[in-house]
């Protein structure tokens, strides 16, 4: 290989590289970066999850988008099912279901599968942008193998629109080298770390449901209030804060890394992937709550591959297939099946099953967050100032 290719460094084009082989960024957006897509003929040979190829045992196409979030599959695995079925794995990473629902609102997103989180299911159920699911056609799937508090909110009024992925918490990252090596441990300490000492060095989501969420705790509220004075109070905290921040992005992790960025809000697998790989970076749950959440599998209305989609389905379900998922991301999975495959060190680990007490204040979301028009009105004036 050559220092260049195209216009980019070698640097650049192994950084986008792991990006796309994480589930970060789309197929899309990794050749046009790198400028290869004049050359995605040749690569096909060395990457076969990169590109289509034509149907094999299935007969289910050539491809099957999935809408997910980053850092979130094991890539390796959607090779696995382009290698049985033929169908490529085409993936569009999102940093919020808001986004995700705009998306499918807005039509024609070309997604087969998406994942969204559980207190938006019946919002999608209620605009009619989600189909009921054939179980037929997932036979991978055991209803009696599923924790029913992570699998419950897949079903509404009687019909099954989304099966469990995993589930997970919403807590924060922080690189200990930075705090004398002790670790904060509540959200107030995050937002005062963060417009002093931390100040130009702090990542909160692009998504308002977390980071409206964060701010409401450090006050002690309800992580899914929507009322007005609560919302007032976030808002203020937020609008402090905002001048000390490193960036407002859901894709944490590089910057985290590079050591751009010494703390971040977080979900579960992020932390647990950022600790393995750098010790010195701590997951904190805040004393005060947060969020427990848990995504879904779901096929959305007029999907273009629906058999593919299934197909895909069907094929991450399977319990050697999500054990190889878990391991890699770093997420806790509600599949009793798929913890018996797990070596103890993973069923044992603080990150992925925190203590009682620290999981015990945790909500679930709300479904009305979604939708409140003065929290995605916080959240923009928030991004806007």
């Amino acid at each position: 290989m050559t220092d260049k290719i195209d216009h980019i460094s070698r640097q650049k084009f192994m950084e986008e590289l792991r990006r796309y082989q994480k589930g970060s960024v789309s197929r899309r957006h990794f050749l046009g970066v790198t400028g290869l897509g004049a050359a995605s003929a040749v690569l096909g040979a060395a990457m076969p999850g990169l590109l289509p190829r034509a149907a094999l045992a299935q007969g289910i196409g050539d491809r099957v988008g999935l809408a997910t979030w980053p850092n979130y599959h094991d890539a390796a695995n959607f090779d696995a099912f382009t290698a049985e079925t033929g169908a490529a794995v085409q993936v569009n990473v999102f940093g919020s279901n808001e986004e995700m629902l705009a998306k499918l609102q807005a039509g024609g997103s070309g997604w087969d599968v998406f994942v969204p989180t559980n207190y938006t299911i019946t919002t999608y159920v209620e605009q009619d942008l989600i189909e009921p699911l054939d179980l037929a056609l997932l036979p991978n799937y055991d209803a009696a193998s599923f924790d029913q508090r992570f699998a419950g909110p897949g079903t509404v009024d009687g019909k099954l629109y989304a099966v469990p992925k995993n589930w997970g918490t919403t807590g924060f990252a922080v690189n200990t080298n930075h705090t004398g090596g002790t670790t904060p441990a509540t959200w107030k300490e995050f937002f005062d770390l963060t417009q002093t000492t931390f100040s130009g060095r702090t990542m909160v989501h692009d998504y308002q449901l977390t980071t409206i969420g964060a701010a409401l705790k450090a006050f002690g509220y309800s992580f899914n209030s929507i009322d007005p004075a609560e919302l007032a109070k976030a808002e203020e905290l937020l609008l402090a804060t905002k001048p000390h921040l490193f960036a407002i992005n859901s894709d944490y992790q590089p910057s985290m890394r590079s050591g751009d960025a010494w703390m971040t809000i977080c979900w579960t697998g992020d932390g647990k992937q950022l600790n393995r790989d750098m010790p010195e970076i701590a997951y904190v749950l805040g004393r005060e709550g947060g969020e427990l959440w848990s995504d879904f599998y779901a096929i959305p209305k007029g999907a273009p591959h629906r058999e593919a989609a299934y197909a895909l389905i069907n094929f991450l379900l399977t319990p050697e297939v999500n054990a190889k998922e878990a391991l890699f991301h770093g997420y806790p999975v509600a599949d009793a099946r798929v913890n018996a495959l797990l070596p103890p060190e993973v069923l044992n680990d603080p990150i992925l099953y925190p203590a009682a007490d620290l999981l015990n204040a945790l909500e679930f979301g709300a479904a009305a967050t979604l939708t409140d028009p003065n929290r995605a009105e916080l959240m923009a004036r928030f991004k806007s100032a």
